[in-house]
């Protein structure tokens, strides 16, 4: 009760010039029975009118940490109060896809949704946010985000600050841009108001110890540079998805929207001293929002926020007295993860990013030259079949590209080795322009025919635009829809040379899609009301093809062969 009196208090505060407020650390939620009620609300930023804003349960701004245990059941209540439909992603966490939290499971205004599901995951920071499509920004930045921890016996085993909001810090950092009403802008390209966990100006007292921070970058677009004053070094032992197998020594971590990481800082002897989390935004490359400012074209939204390209303090951190039973050592080894390797993969697929021109830097941008479409499913993907996805940016704008349901390792960047911002398991990689990052993962535990897992950019706005897709896990052999529903439909001529046709003598056709045999999606075309339909496949290589074909009734899959 006492966090949540402290938090209100400074979110009413007027704050002016560089006052410091204590940051405000969100209450916790232990299952495995979680209630969530997103609502409306509004929090004093600024001098003169409130900021609205959108929050869980008691909260004026974002939620509270859900704490999972790994192989426990966890049954979830969202209850939406906002006055306007809504999901809840459950960011990282690998579950099925009904309930993931994606755009096709909507949350009606005063309806409730009650997904319930098994914790799989690895010990980590996860996060849960808003996904309907194109309100996921305006949602999110309002507010509407929190932590979950999953815990498991592998990291309750080390000697691990783990003292919630004393000795292990959760850190939501946000930067945004206010209109001169200081309302929340979505697309605001001049982010200049840094929030940590809500807290405008923040200042942690954190004990003379060695002290866990986990860090999530919940920022609409930009990225962080993230380091100490002093370049004091700390130690990686956790990225999106687990632990590092050992602790990594460094003395910075970029993280882009929607990663994560959980780092260690030795502030042992340090009592009565200060130091700064910074973000070193002068050491972040062109193409990257929080590096230096590109120019922009004529016409297009200024993207020169006055944070862009300089060093520049996040949070001040007052080291006071340890507590009893510190921890004060750091473990040499963490966990042993399993990595798979290029030659197990079943299938490869390349994405590009793309945009309309060259010169394009607020969008919209692309995968492989399509935008967004709720009713295509751009892969279908077998499940347990492993496979290496290559990404590769040809726009001028860095991405964070994120995928749903599952935690991969990256092989390479540029055909090099990762680095150590690379290293475990990610949800989340940061893509930078010209460069090609190559990752590998396994699709297994959950199929679903009828609802799709997403992949997009996490720069919000680059999202609602368009730069997402979609794919559905089958057990199916080839990861497709089979229903049997359609009948009387005629495919001829099978083997076909040039032109295929499609006749039905019952149901009108919605749409036909040409599948090849890794379930990449080759040729889609919607129809409106016809029962015949003509498809070229004479610039098809010879081959055997699934061809799906949609009506109201259901769908229908057929092989056919291309000689």
């Amino acid at each position: 009760m006492m966090k949540k009196i402290t938090f209100i208090l400074s979110c009413l505060f007027v704050l002016s010039g560089k006052a410091q407020n204590p940051l405000f650390i969100p209450d916790t939620i232990v299952g495995p029975n979680y209630s969530l009620t997103m609502h409306k609300d509004s929090v004093q930023f600024f001098p003169g009118k409130k900021s609205y804003t959108y929050a869980y349960n008691l909260n004026k701004y974002l939620g509270p940490t859900l704490i999972f245990k790994k192989g426990s059941v966890v049954n979830m209540t969202v209850n939406n109060q906002i006055g306007d439909t809504t999901t809840v992603h459950w960011h990282g966490i690998h579950l099925p896809s009904k309930w993931d939290g994606g755009p096709h499971t909507p949350i009606l205004p005063g309806a409730s949704w009650n997904p319930q599901f098994t914790v799989m995951d690895n010990a980590a920071t996860y996060w849960y946010h808003p996904h309907m499509h194109m309100k996921t920004a305006i949602q999110a930045i309002k507010g509407a985000a929190g932590l979950i921890i999953v815990r498991d016996n592998i990291e309750a085993a080390l000697a691990l600050p783990r003292k919630y909001g004393i000795d292990d810090i959760p850190l939501v950092v946000q930067c945004q841009q206010y209109d001169s009403l200081n309302q929340a802008m979505p697309r605001g390209m001049q982010d200049s108001t840094l929030l940590v966990n809500g807290t405008k100006n923040p200042f942690l007292n954190a004990p003379a110890q060695v002290v866990r921070m986990r860090i999530l970058n919940a920022s609409g677009e930009r990225a962080f540079n993230f380091g100490f004053t002093g370049n004091k070094q700390f130690y990686q032992i956790a990225s999106d998805g687990g632990l590092l197998n050992t602790p990594n020594l460094i003395t910075r971590i970029r993280l882009a929207p929607g990663e994560r990481a959980e780092i260690l800082v030795n502030l042992t002897g340090m009592s009565s001293q200060t130091l700064n989390l910074m973000c070193y935004g002068t050491e972040l490359p062109i193409g990257v929002q929080g590096g230096p400012t590109m120019p922009m074209p004529p016409g297009s939204p200024p993207m020169n926020s006055p944070l862009n390209g300089i060093n520049y303090d996040i949070m001040k951190i007052n080291v006071v007295a340890p507590t009893a039973n510190p921890i004060t050592t750091i473990p040499s080894s963490l966990t042993t993860n399993t990595v798979y390797q290029a030659n197990q993969a079943s299938a490869f697929r390349k994405i590009r990013f793309t945009a309309d021109s060259a010169m394009v830097m607020d969008g919209p941008f692309y995968f492989n030259d399509s935008t967004f479409d709720m009713m295509r499913i751009d892969y279908h993907i077998p499940l347990n079949s492993t496979e290496v996805w290559t990404l590769v940016n040809k726009t001028m704008v860095a991405h964070p590209f994120h995928i749903h349901d599952v935690q991969f390792q990256i092989l390479d960047r540029n055909g090099l080795q990762p680095g150590p911002e690379d290293l475990g398991r990610k949800d989340v990689v940061f893509v930078l322009p010209d460069d090609s990052v190559s990752f590998i993962t396994k699709f297994e535990d959950f199929a679903d025919d009828q609802i799709p897992f997403m992949f997009h950019c996490h720069i919000l706005m680059h999202e609602d635009d368009g730069m997402m897709g979609q794919f559905i896990v089958s057990t199916n052999p080839l990861g497709l829809i089979e229903n049997i529903r359609i009948q009387n439909v005629s495919v001829f001529p099978n083997p076909v040379k040039t032109l295929l046709s499609i006749e039905s003598q019952n149901d009108s056709f919605t749409k036909v899609e040409v599948i090849d045999n890794l379930g990449r999606l080759l040729w889609t075309q919607k129809i409106i009301e016809s029962k015949r339909v003509n498809v070229d496949i004479s610039n098809f290589d010879d081959g055997i093809y699934t061809l799906c074909i949609y009506t109201n009734k259901g769908v229908i899959c057929k092989k056919i062969i291309k000689n």
